[in-house]
């Protein structure tokens, strides 16, 4: 559902973009080209002067929170995974190419170019350099913390690649079908002995 906000506002989407039917998009809200917008997933500026904007080639993957507060916004850069359930909260800003991972929660903070988040990280009133890892179930809420994260290798870097190139080709397909699969084709039914 893509609807205005109590101040009037309505979400601008590029047409080459994806949106699940059962995503909920609301307010002042601007999606770039390419974005795929999966099932349950949340992008909300209702509050007072918030903006929330998602650059081109990202994916807001299922059930993904983003909401921005009053007098403050998000932004997501190009092509940039937001992984199952994650929680995406302003003010915030997430560079290019970054990955965040299942049920992470990042808030007032900004994140550079090329961070991997892994799962169940927060990431909370702190910057991140670029380049940087961080491990699954981390607490991270000041400089000292970020001063000792290690520089995200190669096979994370290809593996955040390879989810944003797939999840390209998810936005293709389905807009190809209009977001319709024949089920018939996609199904196999049991015979009766």
């Amino acid at each position: 559902m893509i609807r205005r906000n109590p101040h009037g506002e309505y979400p601008k989407i590029d047409n080459t973009s994806y949106i699940d039917n059962t995503a909920l998009i609301i307010g002042a809200v601007k999606i770039g080209k390419n974005v795929f917008v999966g099932p349950g997933a949340v992008i909300r500026a209702d509050e007072p002067s918030s903006s929330i904007t998602i650059q081109d080639n990202c994916n807001i993957q299922d059930r993904v929170i983003i909401h921005a507060l009053e007098n403050s916004s998000v932004l997501v850069e190009e092509n940039t995974s937001l992984a199952h359930g994650c929680i995406i909260h302003g003010p915030c800003k997430i560079s290019k190419n970054c990955f965040v991972g299942f049920g992470s929660v990042v808030f007032n903070a900004e994140i550079s170019n090329d961070v991997f988040i892994k799962h169940l990280v927060v990431v909370d009133g702190v910057s991140i350099p670029p380049e940087r890892v961080i491990e699954s179930c981390t607490l991270i809420t000041n400089k000292d913390k970020t001063n000792n994260l290690q520089t995200s290798d190669q096979s994370l870097k290809k593996f955040a690649g390879t989810v944003v190139r797939t999840n390209l080709d998810l936005v293709k397909k389905y807009k190809k079908h209009d977001g319709k699969i024949n089920l018939s084709k996609r199904c196999c039914f049991l015979k009766k002995n």
